[in-house]
Order: C-alpha cells, then sequence, then structure tokens
C-alpha cells in the first residue's frame, strides 16, 4: 500500500510540476493582448489587502508557481512515502 501512495504522489507531482511548467511557457510564448485588462483577483478584491505579511505573499504567487511548488511538495512527500527519505527522531532521559 505504501508503494501505491508514493507511486500516486510522485505522479501527481511530477504532472503539477509539468502543468506550471507549460502554463509558464505558453505565457511567454503568446503575446497578451494591449487592450485586455488585468481582471479582478480571482480570489476577491480584498484578498491582496487583508491579512497578514504571508498571505499577502501567497496571494502575489501566480498560478503556474503555485502549481509547481504543490508539485514540488508532493515529489517530497512521496519520497518521504516510499522511504527514500527518512526521519530519525530520538530522545533520552537524563536519569542517573
Amino acid at each position: 500500500m505504501k508503494d501505491w501512495i508514493a507511486g500516486l504522489l510522485a505522479v501527481l507531482g511530477t504532472l503539477l510540476v509539468l502543468a506550471g511548467a507549460t502554463v509558464t511557457v505558453v505565457k511567454t510564448l503568446t503575446p497578451d493582448p494591449a487592450g485586455t485588462p488585468a481582471g479582478p483577483d480571482p480570489l476577491g478584491e480584498t484578498a491582496t489587502t487583508s491579512g497578514n505579511r504571508f498571505s499577502r505573499w501567497l496571494h502575489r504567487i501566480n498560478a503556474a508557481d503555485r502549481l509547481i511548488a504543490w508539485g514540488v511538495i508532493l515529489l517530497a512527500l512521496a519520497a518521504v512515502a516510499a522511504g527514500a527519505i527518512q526521519f530519525t527522531l530520538g530522545a533520552s532521559a537524563g536519569t542517573r
């Protein structure tokens, strides 16, 4: 079961990274019409003005970069699930 989860996360992560890269390349290669307004924020008009510094920074990231970031996160989770990355935590009591 662990292998299935790792495989699924790896496939989804790869697809997200490729989708984000594709959006970035297509936006770079196609010219933006000069008369087209940028439009409102898709998350709401106040999304970029309210909240703390982290939420404002998060809303300024464009959609392609968010896809790539989520893809990298899923790839890291797939590596952890497959056992390629391991964390070892330990604690000991200093009793005499």
